[in-house]
């Protein structure tokens, strides 16, 4: 009998390793594109939105560029997180993607200057690409409440983004009935689909909520169809994305908070690719995973920032759920759902189209999507257990990193870095507290009780 990785089986699509016909193959690694597409692009689209560059705002042909970028580069990371080189990658069934947890960091640093933003992802992804190769002297410093407090604060810290885009279209004014209405109608689509569908098609309820919104907002008037014709006719139907089109520009609190988040997302990346073990593959991660893992995300994203311009990516959280409810392992399938984002990427008027989504209609999607952040740092806290220990960090952490964002002007007495850092990041501050209170305080209950 012949090896199994040299003889295309389909069931080795329940196996790490091993050939799988092409016909079944590429089906399964679509599924994850499909199943994060809207995900991938929705930070890049609202960062583009507010985005200033040498003190222009971003076009739509701007905007399409970044599009046609990012899908490139998730494509290229999840090709080496699959097939790592050297110590970069895990060799684990992970799909790579542009991220949230970085979206706060990323609108106050392009709102100010796209290069400021460029210069603290290329510093913060090598700092977390360091760490990656070092993971083994670190990594338990980092305990599941201060975990969980720092993905809490990253999804409070964006839901006024997934609000106001609720509410906004660019046709009508904030707020307008137009507005919330197929926000709403998109809101709605995408929990019926979540609720009635089965299977794989369940994964897949944003895109579908997505798709109704779109052809509702139609008929508003909303969608700018001309602008993607443009668009196209300037880009061509096929192109090389371009390259090196921002300077980087440094900042020492923008860079700060960017290593900070890019710790939290090496967090994350723990719990992602130790899930996909788990959950798929029925056992722990090894070490030489998690460094690896953890090496994609900071070196992969300081290339995503300095080569291609775009926000960090890291391991995506829905694909990590469709591994463990499919057990599709297999990294030979998953590598034609890579192959299909490195395509996209070649092809602008993928990236034209995206362009012309009304704001409403990705608020609706985008306040799921926020929402379940929040919802899961939540439930990692009832994980990590409500002791008063844990209960006092959580409390202490959350009010004093959250709380300082809301009053304007509380650090204009000390050092403007200590101001750059804390005043619009929540996620900087929550994680410093928290971080200080776990190393200081007592572990023994027994303080706590009366």
């Amino acid at each position: 009998m012949k090896n199994a990785n040299s003889t295309a089986d389909v069931k080795n699509i329940y196996r790490l390793e091993g050939r799988v016909p092409v016909v079944n193959a590429v089906p399964l690694g679509l599924q994850h594109v499909l199943a994060m597409f809207v995900a991938n692009i929705a930070p890049l689209i609202i960062i583009a939105g507010v985005a200033v560059y040498n003190g222009e705002v971003f076009s739509t042909v701007d905007t399409a560029r970044l599009i046609q970028n990012c899908m490139l580069i998730a494509g290229i990371g999840t090709m080496i997180q699959l097939f790592p080189v050297w110590r970069i990658g895990s060799g684990l069934p992970v799909v790579m993607g542009i991220s949230f947890t970085f979206l706060a960091a990323c609108l106050a640093a392009a709102s100010r200057d796209y290069g400021y933003m460029i210069g603290g992802i290329i510093i913060g992804g090598c700092f977390e690409g360091i760490l990656g190769l070092t993971a083994n002297y670190w990594r338990r410093i980092i305990t599941p409440v201060l975990s969980a407090c720092v993905v809490i604060a990253i999804g409070m810290s964006i839901l006024n983004v997934g609000v106001s885009s609720f509410g906004s279209s660019g046709k009508y004014p904030l707020g307008s009935w137009q507005n919330l209405l197929v926000a709403t109608i998109t809101l709605a689509s995408a929990l019926a689909f979540h609720v009635l569908l089965k299977g794989v098609a369940k994964q897949m309820y944003v895109l579908f909520g997505m798709i109704v919104g779109y052809v509702v907002s139609i008929f508003f008037g909303m969608v700018d169809f001309a602008s993607m014709k443009n668009t196209i006719g300037e880009l061509g139907v096929v192109a090389v994305p371009k390259m090196f089109a921002f300077t980087p520009k440094f900042d020492i609190g923008i860079i700060l908070s960017f290593c900070l988040v890019f710790v939290v997302s090496a967090v994350e990346t723990i719990g992602d690719t130790s899930a996909v073990c788990t959950g798929g593959l029925g056992r722990d991660i090894t070490a030489k995973e998690i460094s690896g893992s953890l090496c994609v995300d900071g070196f992969m994203s300081a290339v995503s920032g300095g080569v291609f311009g775009v926000s960090p990516i890291t391991s995506f959280s829905q694909n990590v759920g469709l591994v463990s409810m499919t057990k599709v392992v297999n990294r030979f399938c998953i590598m034609f759902g890579a192959l299909a984002m490195i395509l996209g990427g070649l092809f602008p008027p993928i990236g034209a189209f995206f362009t012309t989504l009304p704001d409403c209609v990705l608020g609706g999607c985008t306040v799921i999507m926020f929402g379940s952040i929040l919802t899961s740092g939540i439930a990692m806290l009832q994980k990590a257990g409500l002791t008063s220990r844990n209960t006092l960090i959580a409390a202490t952490s959350i009010c004093l990193g959250v709380g300082v964002t809301q009053v304007s002007g509380f650090f204009d007495q000390l050092p403007p870095v200590i101001g750059n850092i804390f005043q619009g990041n929540m996620v900087a501050g929550v994680f410093v507290v928290g971080l200080i209170l776990e190393i200081c305080l007592p572990k023994d209950e027994k303080y706590y009780n009366a």
